[in-house]
Parts: C-alpha cells; sequence; structure tokens
C-alpha cells in the first residue's frame, strides 16, 4: 500500500465530477465542512468536560488529603 499520488487523486476528482456534476460539487463541499466544524465543535465539548471532571476530582482528592493532614 503506497501513498496516494497526483493521479490517483484527478481519477478521484474525475469520479466525482462525472458522478456528482459540476453544479453539485460547491454545495457537497459546503455541507462537508459544516458537518466537519460542528464535529470539532461537538469533540471540543467533550473534551472541555472531561477536562473539567477531571479538575474537579482532583480538586477533591486534595481537599481530602488536606483534611486528613490537619
Amino acid at each position: 500500500m503506497g501513498d496516494i499520488g497526483i493521479p490517483e487523486l484527478l481519477i478521484i476528482f474525475l469520479f466525482i465530477l462525472i458522478f456528482f456534476g459540476g453544479k453539485r460539487i460547491p454545495e457537497i463541499a459546503k455541507n462537508l465542512g459544516k458537518g466537519i466544524r460542528e464535529f470539532r465543535k461537538a469533540t471540543h465539548g467533550v473534551q472541555d468536560e472531561l477536562n473539567d471532571d477531571a479538575k474537579k476530582r482532583d480538586e477533591k482528592s486534595t481537599t481530602s488529603k488536606t483534611e486528613v493532614r490537619s
């Protein structure tokens, strides 16, 4: 398995052009961009939520350790 080169990309682009037509390609690209943005936003939201939970657990464990020492 090798890398995808220029000839392969041209064949893929030609297939897309024939299959979808020239008028629908910008619409497809626009919708694909929106989908990627929504996916990134969702993954960042999940990542932020996990980081917040981890911080809360760290604060809770730090608080309980200082209470035990007192």
